[in-house]
């Protein structure tokens, strides 16, 4: 086969799959041209998610008449002064965006330079449908109708309307966050869904977008090193995400998913919240353009840096700093050899060896259920009180059976958090709420099994706001939530009614609940089978059910639940891969204390 030259329709559309793969593409390429014209207000209007149409309206520069045609054809630009490619100090300088996106739509492109008249330009899938006079302020408006039409090969991967949109807002939020001087203004379907934000710090800019709460829940970042400056916010170890989307990441403005940054991040944070929870930061990386290629990725969402290392430990020291200047202390360690002589009891699970123990108490009611049952609330302490440091009750023989239990017999409770054990072979200490996490998972798992999970009405239902796209993604799964015996109803655009939580996990916090589902839900992928969707959200409403630490137990309400422990499977670590218990051998202590 000979070598032939493209026609300029298909070159248009190879192009278009580098540039336009979704309609979130198309609205990013429209946002950014508008940035990089001085806009100081974008209106974004949406139909069906962008799959109908996507409108991008500023008050920028505007263009004039031939400047338009040349906008449209490939390879123009007016964001590269020179030849030096390098050198980009807007948002891009691709400038086969519009004709990319003119070539699988309709685009209609208005724009109007002040003090001069307006100018419409309208093409049909690569093809110049009309022109002529327009009336409209100045600035440029851009219309892109019919995505995909006449590709139908590509139409059919785009996913529901609901997707599309929450990809669509993601994008408009990101590009808002960088740029909070601008206003900002997003429509969908005729409602307006992002009210017009107006100029702000940037603090209050990302607490707008992300969580109110946040802007009390944070720190401020600002670092400066060989003339890199690193600023923007991080939430407080203890103001966690399920998921990671709740980071977001900037270089000279530019909204980036880079996996350096996000391992920076990740590692600043590291023994300071659970591997299975992230931070919620907002970093903004300003640097000379010689020291980053921003060209390496179509979209321009990866970048390459020239010195790797030196922004990996910018990152990290800075976020480091900022969070312990806050006062906010990060784990405390015991000596490393006393840690060493702890065993982690992961290698073997207690339920998988040893099956023999009773589970049910004197009423005939499986232990986790009389355990549930009889949790002694928390008493507050008074003015004068002490503050505690250990809790302990009379001490007694050991059972005479207490070979058959491998985790021992409680002695007491420290920090109203670790429950305190001694076995035939050494002292063994466990995470009440770890521990009771897994004991719930395993339930609910028993009770699917076998149809599924009863729930509980609540006697007056809770409404829960959210954002419109995590409504959407919790209405899209009500069915499968119900039969884990989360009953949900949509309660207008941006909330959810709770009218029954699981029996399993009692009254507990049905917000907190929700909201983690909601993040749960968004990191899954549509591919998943129903059981694993189920499966990953019994986990997250395990941990909710579950006793929290600060919770005073009895001794027989600490047997209750070292008994259960010793008969489930997995019980040696909770939903997350922690362990939920560790033994210091007898030995072990005996060389602490010189004995041996």
């Amino acid at each position: 086969m000979s070598i032939r030259r493209l026609p300029e329709h298909l070159i248009n559309r190879i192009a278009a799959g580098e540039v336009v793969e979704r309609p979130a593409s198309a609205l990013k390429e429209l946002v950014e041209n508008a940035i990089d014209a001085g806009a100081s207000r974008i209106v974004v209007r949406l139909a069906d998610g962008g799959i109908g149409r996507v409108e991008v309206a500023d008050d920028g520069c505007g263009m004039r008449p031939d400047e338009m045609a040349l906008a449209v054809e490939r390879h123009a630009t007016s964001k590269l002064p020179g030849d030096d490619i390098d050198q980009v100090l807007t948002m891009g300088f691709r400038g086969e965006a519009l004709p990319s996106i003119a070539s699988v739509a309709r685009l209609t492109l208005e724009s109007r330079v002040r003090g001069a008249d307006g100018w419409s330009r309208a093409i049909d899938n690569g093809v110049l449908a009309a022109e002529g006079p327009a009336a409209l302020p100045p600035g440029t408006r851009v219309i892109v109708e019919g995505l995909f039409e006449r590709v139908p090969a590509r139409r059919k991967f785009l996913r529901s309307g609901r997707s599309e949109y929450a990809a669509c807002l993601d994008v408009v939020r990101r590009l808002a966050m960088a740029r909070p001087d601008i206003i900002f203004t997003v429509e969908h379907d005729g409602r307006r869904v992002l009210a017009a934000l107006q100029a702000e710090d940037r603090p209050a800019r990302v607490a707008s977008l992300t969580d109110r709460a946040l802007k009390e829940n944070s720190v401020a970042i600002d670092m400066a090193r060989e003339g890199v400056v690193l600023g923007g916010v991080a939430g407080l170890p203890t103001f966690h995400r399920g998921v990671a989307d709740h980071q977001y990441l900037f270089v000279n403005g530019r909204p980036v998913k880079d996996r350096l940054l996000i391992g920076a991040i990740r590692g600043a944070y590291a023994e300071m919240m659970p591997r299975d929870r992230h931070a919620v930061v907002a970093l903004f990386l300003d640097l000379p353009s010689d020291q980053v290629d921003v060209n390496v990725h179509p979209a321009k969402t990866e970048v390459r840096f020239r010195d790797p290392a030196m922004i990996r430990g910018l990152i990290v020291s800075g976020l480091r700093r900022a969070l312990d200047e806050a006062g906010h202390r990060v784990v405390q360690r015991a000596p490393e050899d006393v840690l060493a002589g702890f065993a982690a009891g992961l290698s073997a699970g207690v339920g998988q060896r040893l099956v023999t123990a009773d589970p049910f108490g004197e009423a005939g009611q499986p232990v986790g259920q009389q355990f549930a049952g009889s949790m002694v609330r928390d008493q507050r302490p008074t003015f004068f009180s002490p503050p505690p440091q250990a809790r302990g009750e009379p001490a007694v023989a050991l059972p005479p059976d207490v070979q058959a239990h491998p985790l021992g017999v409680a002695r007491g409770q420290v920090a109203k958090t670790y429950i305190v054990a001694e076995a035939e072979d050494g002292l063994v200490i466990v995470d009440q709420h770890a521990a009771h996490e897994r004991l719930v998972l395993e339930r609910m798992r028993a009770a699917l099994a076998n149809g599924r999970v009863s729930g509980q009405a609540l006697l007056i239902p809770e409404v829960v706001e959210l954002d419109e796209t995590c409504c959407d993604r919790l209405e899209g799964r009500i069915a499968e939530l119900a039969e884990l015996g989360l009953e949900l109803e949509r309660f207008g655009p941006r909330a959810m009614l709770v009218r029954a939580t699981p029996a399993l996990l009692g009254s507990g916090d049905p917000s907190g609940l929700v909201r983690d589902l909601a993040d749960e839900l968004a990191a899954f992928d549509e591919a998943l089978s129903l059981r694993e969707r189920l499966d990953a959200v019994a986990g997250t409403m395990a941990c909710h059910g579950s006793v929290r630490a600060g919770r005073i137990l009895s001794i027989a309400e600490m047997n209750a639940l070292l008994r259960e422990m010793e008969v489930t499977p997995h019980s040696g670590q909770c939903n997350h891969g922690r362990p939920t218990w560790v033994k210091m051998p007898l030995e072990q202590i005996e060389k602490l204390f010189g004995r041996k």
